[in-house]
C-alpha cells in the first residue's frame, strides 16, 4: 500500500505545477501585450507626421507669398518713380517750349501784318499761348497720367482734344492719351493716337516718341512687318534720338538661347 502511494506522488505534483505554468505563460502574454502597445504609443503616429509636415508646407507658403507681395510692391514702387520722373522731364520741356514761342502775328483792320511790339515798350504784356482754363485742363489730365490712373487720364485727354483741338497743348495730348491706352494694352486705340500725331504734327517733339509708340503698338497687336517697317523709319527719321536708340534696342534679333548638350554615349 506504501507502495502504489508512492508511485502517485510525481503524477499529484506534476497535476499541482500545471497551473503555476500556465498563470506564467498567460502572465508573460499580456505582458507581451503591454509592451506591444506601448511601444505603439510611443511610435511617430503617420497621421500626426503628415498634419505636421503639411503646416509646415503651409508656413514656407506663407513666408513665400510675402516675399513675392513685398518684391511686386518694390517693382511697382520703383516703375511709379520711374514713370513720374518722366513725366515731369516732359513737362518741364513742355513749358520751356511754351515760353520760347514766338509772338502771335497782329493783323491790322485791312489784314495787313503788323510788326510785333518791342518787348521794352510800355503795352500790356501779350497773353500767354494757352488759356488758364485750357492750362489746367491738361495739368488735370496729365496728374492722372502720374497717378497711374490710365483709363482717367485717358477720358480726360479725349475731353481735352474734343475741346482744344487746336490749342498748343493739342500734340501733347495726342500723344499722353495714345500713351493712356498703351500702358493698358488696348493696342488699336492707341495707334489711332500714335497716327493722328505723326500725321498732324510732323514736326513736334512728341513726333519721334509718337512714332516710335505707333512700332511697339503695332508689335503689340502682332503685326510684326508693320511694326518694324515702322521702327525703321523711326531710325532713318531721327538718327540720334531717344526714340531711334529705342527703336534699334527693338530691331535686334533676339540672342537664341545656346542648345542643351547632348549626354556623352555610354561605351
Amino acid at each position: 500500500m506504501k507502495a502504489h502511494s508512492l508511485l502517485w506522488m510525481p503524477v499529484l505534483a506534476l497535476a499541482m505545477l500545471a497551473p503555476a505554468d500556465a498563470s506564467a505563460q498567460r502572465r508573460q502574454g499580456i505582458a507581451d501585450r503591454v509592451a506591444a502597445l506601448e511601444q505603439q504609443a510611443n511610435a511617430p503616429s503617420p497621421t500626426l507626421e503628415l498634419l505636421k509636415q503639411i503646416e509646415d508646407m503651409r508656413a514656407e507658403i506663407a513666408t513665400l507669398r510675402s516675399q513675392v507681395e513685398e518684391l511686386q510692391h518694390q517693382n511697382e514702387e520703383a516703375a511709379r518713380s520711374a514713370r513720374t520722373q518722366y513725366l515731369d522731364v516732359d513737362t518741364r520741356l513742355q513749358r520751356l517750349e511754351a515760353a520760347n514761342q514766338p509772338p502771335p502775328v497782329v493783323l491790322d483792320p485791312a489784314g495787313a501784318a503788323v510788326d510785333a511790339v518791342p518787348a521794352d515798350a510800355t503795352t500790356p504784356a501779350r497773353p500767354a499761348p494757352a488759356g488758364a482754363g485750357e492750362k489746367s485742363t491738361y495739368d488735370a489730365a496729365l496728374n492722372a497720367l502720374k497717378a497711374g490712373e490710365y483709363v482717367d487720364s485717358a477720358r480726360q485727354f479725349a475731353d481735352f482734344l474734343t475741346k482744344y483741338p487746336s490749342g498748343p497743348y493739342a500734340p501733347n495730348a495726342l500723344y499722353w492719351l495714345g500713351e493712356s491706352y498703351y500702358v493698358t494694352e488696348n493696342y488699336p486705340l492707341a495707334i489711332e493716337q500714335f497716327q493722328a500725331l505723326v500725321k498732324r504734327y510732323p514736326t513736334h517733339d512728341k513726333t519721334p516718341g509718337g512714332l516710335l509708340k505707333l512700332g511697339l503698338s503695332q508689335l503689340g497687336m502682332k503685326q510684326e512687318a508693320e511694326g518694324r517697317k515702322t521702327l525703321e523709319a523711326v531710325v532713318a527719321q531721327y538718327p540720334g534720338s531717344d526714340a531711334a536708340r529705342t527703336a534699334q534696342q527693338r530691331l535686334k534679333p533676339a540672342t537664341p538661347k545656346p542648345a542643351a548638350a547632348k549626354p556623352a554615349a555610354k561605351k
